[in-house]
């Protein structure tokens, strides 16, 4: 949720900067200017008839001192504190629906994010090796792994429907060996401290790191319970220090999870249907941060670098881009997509998204640190993904196939796998 105080204060630089998103979410500013000024407005009138009030009461007590009638200004006094709970009422009104409203705001752009529409305008700031050569046309993840046997669409589909995928035998463990290998590569050497959250969520939770309520159509709810499933291990993880103070020196918090993440897809119909590249069940290791305002950027590129230290142990081709404003995440002030190339399907594919959100989602969460002054002040949150095992999956099975449709298990990756050194029938 983007400041109140700072949007009043800055209205014009607010909308010109929500622009660079797109012209409804700046038109959407306008509804929450005007509410404000209605909020104010209402709060002044109370404010000057509680003042009237406490004068009046001051004189009645001097009236009843002096034995006088003061009957006339009680009555005068009803009246007013009439109008004041009907004030009163009304300021909850409008304070609440300014809330609601301020929670469909997205974040801000941070000035480094490039301007741009759409995935074409983002910008190239890196890549890691090239792709692949191969003296026999890649076959994709979908025939690979149903041929070794170790990816089952078919029959998770008979139990699912579709956008669901079945790991078997080797498959299984393939799956059990990345999140190990990830797991530990986080915990031991970028120094991350590895959680186990719940998978089901409050709804405060999903409000608090923006999910909800913006789009529930995209959340998996529990028909008899206030619980949703979780999209993704940000949203547990990151909720974990809602409504809490944290000391100065106990920044920069980096904490990492693995969770099975649960997503509708309700706006996807008709996109990738094919294989795993667009799934409703996946497995990830998230990467999430808690730091101090000053030192978020910085963190924010040391986060990238350690969701690219996953694809260069697996000895995978990958590019990272710089997101533009309209291409970017509700949330996000900044973000950085890590792309795997995939021979297979012949195309790039996102396997982690790095973001800071700035004070945008440890606002909605009343999350905030002591300074070194001893002042409160609001955190900011980064997450990425370290990586996501869907997408990373089909980059493993398509790189590093063979001729004879065998894959080989990268070097990294063999002693999460018993040693095995190819994947076969």
């Amino acid at each position: 949720m983007l400041d109140l105080k700072y949007l009043r204060n800055h209205f014009d630089e607010a909308k010109t900067a929500l622009s660079r998103r797109s012209s409804e979410a700046a038109a959407a500013l306008e509804g929450i200017w005007q509410l404000d000024e209605r909020r104010r407005a209402a709060q002044q009138e109370v404010d000057t008839l509680k003042n009237e009030r406490n004068l009046v009461s001051k004189e009645v007590g001097q009236l009843k001192a002096k034995g006088g009638d003061a009957s006339e200004k009680i009555g005068e006094m009803k009246k007013v504190g009439d109008q004041i709970a009907s004030l009163d009422q009304m300021l909850r009104e409008v304070e609440e629906a300014l809330e609601k409203k301020a929670l469909f705001i997205p974040n801000i752009p941070h000035p480094s994010t490039p301007d741009g529409t759409s995935a074409a305008d983002n910008k190239q700031v890196r890549q890691y090796g090239e792709p692949l050569k191969y003296h026999f046309k890649p076959k994709t993840h979908w025939d690979l792994g149903t041929q070794l046997g170790i990816l089952d669409f078919e029959r998770a589909a008979k139990i699912s429907g579709s956008g669901f995928v079945c790991h078997r035998g080797l498959g299984a463990r393939l799956q059990r060996a990345l999140i190990s290998f990830m797991l530990d590569l986080h915990t031991q050497k970028h120094g991350y401290q590895e959680v186990s959250p719940p998978y089901l969520i409050l709804e405060k939770a999903m409000v608090g790191t923006g999910q909800l309520p913006k789009f529930a159509e995209d959340m998996y709810a529990l028909r008899d319970d206030p619980l949703y499933l979780a999209p993704t291990a940000e949203v547990p993880v990151t909720n974990l220090y809602r409504e809490e103070i944290l000391k100065f020196e106990a920044l920069p918090l980096k904490l990492c999870a693995y969770t099975p993440c649960f997503r509708r897809e309700a706006g996807s119909a008709g996109k990738d249907t094919r294989g795993m590249i667009r799934v409703h069940q996946f497995d990830k290791v998230e990467l999430v941060k808690i730091t101090r305002a000053e030192d978020s950027y910085d963190e924010l590129e040391k986060l990238v670098v350690d969701a690219e230290a996953v694809l260069k142990a697996l000895e995978l081709h990958y590019r990272v881009l710089l997101l533009c404003a309209g291409d970017m995440g509700f949330s996000a002030a900044k973000c950085y997509d890590i792309e795997v190339w995939c021979p297979g399907v012949d195309a790039y594919l996102e396997v982690s998204s790095c973001s800071n959100f700035e004070s945008f989602q440890a606002r909605r969460m009343s999350l905030r640190y002591k300074d070194a002054e001893g002042k409160n002040q609001t955190c900011h949150t980064l997450n990425g993904s370290g990586t996501a095992l869907a997408r990373l999956t089909i980059a493993l099975l398509e790189t590093h196939q063979q001729a004879d449709g065998t894959v080989k298990i990268p070097q990294a990756l063999r002693p999460y796998m018993g040693g095995l050194e190819v994947i076969a029938v």
